[in-house]
């Protein structure tokens, strides 16, 4: 029998290894003990801020909506990755990683994005089965793709998959789907470094040498869980660039959840490096401290005495209408809504209003209800409720009778009950205006924060400053505001010199970020009008944004029963100058889009952009996002247009996730305000549409009936 050197063993152990794990991963015969779901209620995630062992992926999803936040340290490279499954078998990734001295380098930053989709779920005979893309829009750096699957024996989880690319960076054999066409028997070298940056090379993917990897996980209970693994992940770059060492593909580690929030991790990678990583994750779906919030207590429906409906005595007294209205502005006020009409008969009463600080349309609409029970006479059987939004313009009426809010208070199908008997409508014929709602003027005086993330050359820019900012209605649907600031310290202005042969649209961003004295950001006149009973409309002048300033007009069709809604937008753009005060630079475009908006299911949001962009090209935008009951929304969104990769520059087109936290879902208090951000991995000029405030959609799709009936559980709250 041949004597095998140190090396001949250690591929025999991790054969075997992968020989152990793939019998495991692929058994059919075991059933899941009863005590798996809970020791494995959440998938561990690796140090690439997936659902993995170590630097493997597995096949298990994280739970629909967890975001998981994860920060890896290990030797010559440091990794920030956001993970977010959008659906219970769709997964999104955006990775952020630090290389010491990378391509002579240093620092080197590097963004890369991943997808992953769950095939097959776990079953008591069959694995759970994933495909998935790394770094399918960067660098290249991390690029590869797998289909995995993983199977779990009680406390034992075993992953056996089938990796490309960096995934086959060892042991690898040809490509099985060579049998299926010669294209995949080689791999292609895709664009690379910063030019190629963004780019979809989907002629590289699942092509080349293919490479098993395998692992093992044991749960010594629900926190800690144990992990070995055989990579076939060989750290080439990082070992060609970075201080980092490869010396064997076998991998060790653990990982500790402390929390439901927090976990920790520890490794030794490669035989050569110790590794450390640290994961929050938090679910927007999942109520928090206060999913009530920390508003008082509704008031109560007052039930009539039998009889009294009939009784209209109050009709001759003398300033009826008077008294109503003032008493009904009263209990307004107390929930921080605003009157903005008011009508009453013998036997119905119209009024309409606008949210203030309260955020939940549905359960506005069931506080003003019962406090008109509390202050209109029992004769009055109809209520009227038209929603205003915060320019004014009129969006939709709720239709309620006081005999089925006497009924359904307490009716254990009392939400679902109300909604059905309610009748929503556009909103048209719209009470009297009272005298207190106009004109309104309001101002704030404070600081403001402005922030960028994640460009090529720093983590995160600042720029912050102080900010005086005013608003002023003087009567329905017109509004002037604008705003002043004077920055204090920042370093958004430290970019390098725009390269872009395009013209700079957004590329100079950074010497407008730059001026030290007064400027004013914005400075605008609009006006919010109904040009039919489906059709909304806007007009707005003057200086739109820091960089641009002119005339834009939109309409947008979108009946208040309707998923569906369509929009046109035209807009006449000058650049401004940089100091940003009144004047303008030679440069103008005429720009404008056709928008359709799909409300969908579970919350999500589609949306279609055609048309011109700002440096003059001509393309599409397409926009996903998802909104949860707390408010809390994740999106993502990409445009190309017929500006080539070349021309547009790093990142190749336009792309990037946004998001947008109501404060009232983390505090439980009355307020409107919110987080809201989108992070690009680059700021081009290409795929670049104006900025204006007040766009139709947004302002109108809450107070319709698709997202009231998903929100209508709030209106006896």
């Amino acid at each position: 029998m041949p004597v095998l050197n140190r090396a001949g063993r250690g591929r025999v152990a991790a054969r075997a290894c992968v020989l152990a794990a793939t019998t495991c991963a692929l058994s059919a015969g075991a059933a899941l003990p009863q005590e798996s779901p809970w020791i494995w209620n959440r998938p561990v995630l690796n140090f690439m801020g997936v659902p993995g062992i170590i630097d493997m992926p597995t096949a298990h999803s994280a739970r629909d909506a967890d975001i998981d936040v994860s920060l890896s340290i290990l030797d010559g490279s440091r990794r920030l990755t956001g993970h977010f499954q959008i659906t219970p078998r769709l997964s999104g990734v955006f990775r952020y990683a630090n290389l010491d001295s990378y391509q002579g380098i240093d620092p080197y930053y590097d963004r890369s994005f991943d997808l992953r989709f769950l095939l097959h779920e776990e079953t008591a005979r069959m694995p759970a089965v994933t495909v998935g893309l790394q770094d399918f829009g960067g660098t290249g750096i991390y690029a590869g793709e797998y289909l995995v699957a993983t199977k779990t024996f009680g406390r034992l989880r075993a992953t056996t998959g089938l990796g490309w690319g960096r995934f086959a960076g060892r042991d690898g054999f040809d490509n099985p789907l060579g049998l299926f066409s010669d294209e995949f028997k080689t791999r292609p070298s895709g664009p690379s470094g910063v030019q190629g940056t963004g780019q979809l090379d989907a002629k590289q993917w699942f092509r080349g040498d293919a490479a098993l990897f395998a692992g093992l996980q044991y749960a010594v209970n629900d926190r800690l869980t144990l992990s070995a693994e055989y990579s076939t992940d060989t750290y080439s770059n990082e070992e060609q660039y970075t201080s980092f060492e490869y010396r064997s593909p076998v991998n060790v580690g653990l990982s500790y959840r402390y929390s439901n929030s927090l976990s920790i991790s520890g490794a030794w990678l490669h035989g050569s490096a110790v590794a450390a990583g640290l994961t929050y994750t938090f679910n927007p779906k999942t109520p928090n401290r206060y999913p009530g919030g920390f508003d008082r207590a509704p008031f109560p429906v007052t039930p009539r005495p039998p009889g009294s409906a009939a009784d209209l005595g109050w009709t001759q007294l003398a300033d009826a209408d008077g008294i109503l209205r003032d008493n009904m502005q009263r209990y307004l006020a107390i929930d921080d809504l605003l009157l903005e009409g008011f009508d009453v008969g013998p036997r119905s009463a119209r009024i309409s209003l606008r949210m203030g600080r309260q955020t939940a349309p549905a359960q506005v609409i069931g506080r003003v209800a019962r406090m008109m029970t509390n202050n209109l006479p029992p004769s009055v059987e109809r209520y009227d409720i038209t929603l205003i939004d915060n320019n004014g313009l009129a969006v939709s009426t709720v239709t309620l009778t006081r005999s089925d809010l006497e009924e359904l208070e307490h009716a254990p199908d009392g939400a679902w009950q109300s909604f059905a008997r309610a009748k929503i409508v556009s909103a048209q014929d719209l009470p009297t205006v009272v005298d207190a709602a106009y004109p309104k003027a309001s101002w704030r005086l404070g600081p403001y924060l402005e922030a960028s993330y994640f460009d090529p050359e720093s983590p995160i820019r600042l720029t912050f400053g102080a900010e005086l900012s005013g608003r002023y209605e003087p009567a329905p649907g017109l509004v002037l505001q604008g705003a002043l600031r004077q920055k204090l310290a920042g370093n958004a202005g430290d970019l390098p010199t725009s390269n872009s042969v395009l013209e700079h649209v957004r590329s100079d961003n950074a010497r407008y970020a730059d001026q030290d004295g007064i400027t004013m950001p914005s400075l605008t006149a609009a006006k919010f009008f109904r040009p039919g009973e489906d059709v909304f409309g806007r007009i707005t002048a003057g200086w739109f944004e820091p960089m641009f300033g002119g005339l834009s007009g939109e309409v947008l069709w979108k009946p208040v029963d309707s998923r569906l809604g369509l929009g046109l937008e035209i807009n006449y753009a000058k650049q401004r100058e940089y100091e940003q005060g009144f004047g303008f630079q030679s440069y103008d475009v005429w720009t404008g889009h056709a928008s359709a908006y799909w409300q969908g299911d579970g919350g999500f949001a589609y949306q279609l952009d055609a048309g011109r962009y700002l440096a003059g090209d001509w393309g599409a935008t397409l926009g996903i996002d998802r909104t949860f009951g707390n408010g809390i929304s994740i999106g993502a969104f990409a445009t190309l247009t017929d500006v080539s990769f070349d021309d547009f520059g790093e990142g190749s087109f336009d792309k990037g996730i946004r998001f947008d936290i109501p404060l009232s879902a983390l505090t439980g208090q009355r307020t409107r305000a919110s987080i809201s951000r989108t992070i690009r991995p680059v700021q081009r000029d290409g795929g670049a549409r104006l900025e204006v405030d007040g766009r139709l959609y947004e302002q109108v799709r809450d107070f319709q009936q698709p997202a009231l009936q998903s929100d209508w559980g709030r209106f006896w709250r």
